[in-house]
């Protein structure tokens, strides 16, 4: 690792780094101006209805408005029966049970704390995003109602109030999607990668004719690189499709931002391209096109040919690269069925179940609830230990939070602060100094209002690493300015308000990056070291006689595995924010760790498909004989991901045989197995050798490059 550290270019001065971050992730790009747009047009009718009909708690609404926004447009209109659900279910959960516990202090306070608790683990296990939002905020905002000393009748009325508040946010930012975007299903999945494979395509074109550049195609990629994937495989990850079709569609995700970065670095070259290079970079280019070609039209992309000539141009190395990563493209639906089935599937399938699949067994989502309900408690406490219920957005800042904490490096609480003090001190509260005051209207607000959200929301639709920024600057400006339906030109509630907000980022950041913290770096490493034992698991699955047990085994490890390496991605932005001495180390490692990803991602997806050889589904059936040497080969594979896992973590590992022996063994049976005097395989028994072909030299090459 040391090695690769010192090849690692000097760092430039921080106010370049930082101009040129921002540079980056401000940049328009295809799709941006549009969402902005929807974003301020919700928010700004959410307000203006509010405050014309004297509606309280706008800020929920306008902030519902922003958040759902951001999500896919199928996913935000099919999600109204969701919405209207458990906002019924939210009010009904603390209008019956403060029934019960509003004249015992002891039970109240109890109530409070496992109404927390609850909170925080829907926030982090509910498959469905959208019911993670709803309950977090109606505790949010509705627990802190019932500790004033005002009648209950009040507290009644002022629950309702926010309910109905919730329902105007999320129906017209529904409205907004249903009127301004109409895509048909799967396009919030597809057209993202379709963009950016015609990006590539248009590059490869451009080499393959040995021109200079075209500085917009090459800017183009460079900003796609910049944006990553991440926001697309967090739209997967919230979408109802079924686990298969996701886990596929992250594969690919994570195969074409791979082939943007390598597109990316590729505009950095300038030499002459020999015409065999030239050959190849048409082909590649023509192959890019087929399978986004493929993608758009609902098909699985079929086996890719690439020019096998080589020779020594400097370029090689990374061409190379180029056409092994889109050679794995269609790789990764191997075995499936068409894209358009999932799509219809999904549509026939109704809702599915609220919680992840293991979400019961998964210790982590417990951990989190609880490191959550030990914030919003400590804030609670505070607040009333102190009498000051103003703060009392310090516990509605932990729930909110806690919303994008989420696979979030502790660099996160710098966008907090920023965006808290940004909202709050500089916009809200300049604003309630310099602007409101000679305000007479609410033409003038709208327009101080839309001024503020679009530049929140331009922040919001950058990369994970900045986004952040933009969700809180509109937060702490909402809750200032939209808890009751005037202008708010008072700064006493102004600080009340700010004030909690600060208490509870700073509460959140003691307890979720001290008290139980880790650098992003240290995180990245520790859940690629976890994937590659689960992968040397799931590579022995089954392990139970009960095949029903066995499947559901496999299905959590299999949703573990896949959330594990968006975690991987996630922390990988996180470490840009990380300085200090061990920085460049860490940079390095990130950068070799982004380069073994989607190799370990084919790894698992190849594994997901073999697995129905492994468990005997009907259509998969294998003679006794090659189950036998199938299993010793799985376990040869599973030997050599726990020793490359070992190595990673410091620890000593046993050398394993060769899996190219491993291999040929099992051919060998598969062979002996095959009817006829020609022992021909079948080509069930060929699909069969062609996969466990492709995991060992997969494994090979995770090994090597280790």
């Amino acid at each position: 690792m040391a090695t690769v550290a010192q090849n690692l270019p000097q760092l430039s001065n921080p106010r370049t780094w930082l101009r040129d971050f921002l540079n980056e992730e401000l940049a328009p790009y295809p799709g941006r101006a549009a969402r902005v747009g929807r974003m301020i047009l919700a928010a700004t009718l959410v307000m203006i209805v509010c405050m014309t009909f004297q509606i309280p708690f706008a800020f929920q609404g306008a902030v519902y408005a922003l958040m759902i926004s951001r999500e896919s447009s199928r996913a935000t209109l099919q999600s109204a029966r969701t919405i209207l659900l458990f906002t019924g279910i939210g009010s009904a959960y603390l209008l019956v049970f403060v029934r019960l516990v509003i004249n015992s202090p002891l039970l109240h306070f109890l109530w409070i704390i496992g109404s927390f608790f609850l909170a925080f683990y829907v926030i982090s296990a509910a498959k469905n995003y959208m019911v993670a939002v709803i309950f977090a905020t109606m505790m949010a905002v509705g627990l802190p109602l019932w500790d004033r000393y005002v009648p209950a009748e009040t507290s009644v009325e002022d629950t309702l109030w926010l309910c109905l508040a919730t329902l105007i946010g999320v129906g017209i930012t529904a409205l907004v999607e249903l009127v301004f975007v109409r895509l048909p299903p799967g396009d919030e999945i597809v057209s993202p990668i379709a963009a950016r494979l015609a990006a590539v395509e248009d590059l490869l074109i451009g080499c393959a004719e040995n021109r200079t550049l075209d500085s917009s195609v090459a800017q183009k990629v460079i900003r796609l690189q910049m944006l990553g994937t991440s926001l697309l495989r967090v739209t997967l990850r919230r979408s109802d499709y079924s686990a298969q079709y996701a886990i596929e569609m992250g594969g690919v995700a994570a195969l074409v931002g791979r082939l943007v970065d390598l597109a990316a670095t590729l505009t950095q070259f300038s030499s002459k391209l020999s015409e065999c290079d030239q050959k190849r970079f048409r082909n590649l280019a023509s192959t890019v096109a087929t399978i986004r070609e493929d993608l758009v039209s609902r098909r699985n992309p079929g086996p890719v040919r690439l020019y096998s000539h080589r020779d020594s141009a400097n370029v090689v190395p990374l061409l190379d690269e180029m056409e092994h990563t889109v050679a794995l493209i269609p790789q990764a639906f191997a075995d499936s069925r068409s894209i358009q089935e999932y799509f219809v599937a999904a549509d026939e399938a109704g809702p599915r179940g609220l919680l992840a699949q293991g979400a019961l067994h998964d210790p982590e989502h417990i951990q989190f609830a609880l490191k959550g309900t030990l914030a919003a408690s400590l804030c609670y406490v505070i607040y009333n230990a102190i009498a000051w219920p103003g703060i009392s957005t310090a516990v509605t800042t932990c729930l909110l939070t806690a919303l994008t904490t989420i696979g979030a490096s502790r660099q996160k609480q710098v966008l907090r602060i920023a965006g808290a003090m940004v909202g709050g001190f500089v916009i809200g509260m300049g604003s309630q100094i310099f602007i409101l005051p000679y305000l007479d209207s609410i033409t003038g607000f709208v327009v101080l209002f839309i001024a503020v959200t679009a530049l929140a929301s331009w922040f919001m639709t950058s990369s994970p690493r900045l986004s952040y920024f933009g969700f809180q600057v509109a937060l702490a400006y909402y809750l200032i300015n939209l808890s009751e339906f005037k202008m708010q030109i008072s700064l006493e509630v102004a600080r009340n308000r700010v004030v909690g907000i600060l208490l509870g980022l700073f509460i959140m950041w003691l307890v979720f990056d001290q008290l139980w913290g880790a650098p992003a770096a240290v995180g990245m490493r520790r859940s690629f070291i976890s994937n590659l034992r689960l992968l040397a698991q799931l590579a022995r699955e089954p392990l139970s006689q009960d095949r029903k047990a066995a499947i559901a085994r496999s299905l959590v490890l299999r949703e573990t595995i896949n959330a594990n390496l968006d975690k991987v991605r996630a922390l990988a932005d996180g470490v840009l924010f990380e300085f200090g001495p061990s920085r460049e180390q860490d940079l390095a490692l990130r950068d070799r760790i982004r380069q073994w990803q989607p190799n370990l991602r084919m790894l698992f997806i190849t594994r997901i498909v073999l697995w129905k050889y492994r468990i005997g589904l009907p259509g998969f059936e294998l003679p006794e004989a090659v189950q036998s040497a199938q299993q010793e080969f799985d376990n040869r594979v599973a030997m050599e991901l726990e020793g490359l896992a070992d190595r990673m973590d410091g620890k000593a590992s046993t050398q394993t045989e060769g899996l190219a022996t491993a291999y040929s063994q099992l051919e060998a049976a598969a062979l002996k197995a095959s009817p006829g005097p020609q022992a021909q395989p079948t080509p069930q028994m060929q699909s069969f050798l062609a996969l466990s072909r492709r995991i060992a030299d997969s494994t090979d090459s995770l090994e090597k490059e280790l």
